[in-house]
């Protein structure tokens, strides 16, 4: 998993895989899916981040199983 965060255009990159991107959805307009030919998820990208997701807290916990 890779999170990007572009503070030039407020943007949030979520990449969860790395596959060939056969679709792109609006989820809404500032929100874009992207999946691969089976229908995973690949990526979510998040514009006007700052306004739409508290990105300065952020925390990675695994837990186990």
């Amino acid at each position: 998993m890779r999170i990007r965060y572009f503070s030039s255009t407020d943007t949030l990159f979520i990449g969860f895989r790395d596959a060939p991107v056969a679709e792109t959805r609006d989820l809404d307009e500032n929100t874009m899916l992207d999946v691969d030919s089976k229908g995973n998820i690949c990526a979510i990208t998040v514009e006007h981040a700052s306004e739409r997701a508290d990105i300065l807290q952020f925390s990675y916990e695994q837990v186990a199983a």
